[in-house]
């Protein structure tokens, strides 16, 4: 079922959820897309509190300790 309908199946106890299964297809996706926006959550609050630097700079930074 997991697989043919590409969502999770929620299992229930008394009434009250307990468990949830899902393919691993589904899982792999959920977990990229969270880390995804984990990342984006981090680059927001970097912004918020100046932790930036001009990309010319950071391009130069890069290429320069890469030999590039």
């Amino acid at each position: 079922m997991c697989h043919r309908t590409e969502e999770p199946i929620y299992i229930t106890k008394n009434g009250y959820g307990d468990m949830v299964t899902m393919s691993m297809e589904s899982y792999e996706s959920t977990i990229r897309r969270y880390a995804m926006y984990r990342d984006l959550e981090m680059s927001e609050r970097q912004i918020e509190t100046g932790q930036v630097i001009d990309a010319r700079m950071a391009l130069r930074e890069t290429r320069a300790k890469y030999g590039l």
